[in-house]
């Protein structure tokens, strides 16, 4: 007795849905994967971009750098409370907030 469990037509609509699913899973993962990457590098490797993720409460509109050492940026910020002034500083292996100034 010869009994088919799955019809070969059933069967590759299974597989193609599987298939489909997983390059789909794999396709989120990757996503996620290089958006945490991107935000990594933005706190070490990006000061300018660093400022707008570690202050994101002052909605930080436009900056202007204005002074730029190895381990040290300072910068003329628009925010929503008026023109700031931001040093950062890089730690050891990010970059922080070392001191904020709010300007007249």
């Amino acid at each position: 007795m010869h009994f088919r469990l799955v019809s070969p037509l059933r069967y590759r609509h299974t597989m193609f849905w599987a298939i489909l699913l997983s390059a789909l899973i794999v396709g989120m993962a990757a996503t996620l994967a290089r958006a945490s990457y991107n935000i990594t590098a933005a706190l070490t490797d990006k000061p300018d971009v660093a400022i707008y993720l570690l202050l994101p409460e002052e909605e930080i509109g436009r900056t202007t750098l204005l002074r730029d050492n190895l381990d040290e940026r300072d910068y003329l910020a628009e925010t929503k409370d008026g023109p700031k002034l931001i040093r950062l500083k890089r730690g050891g292996t990010q970059w922080y907030v070392e001191f904020e100034e709010e300007l007249h």
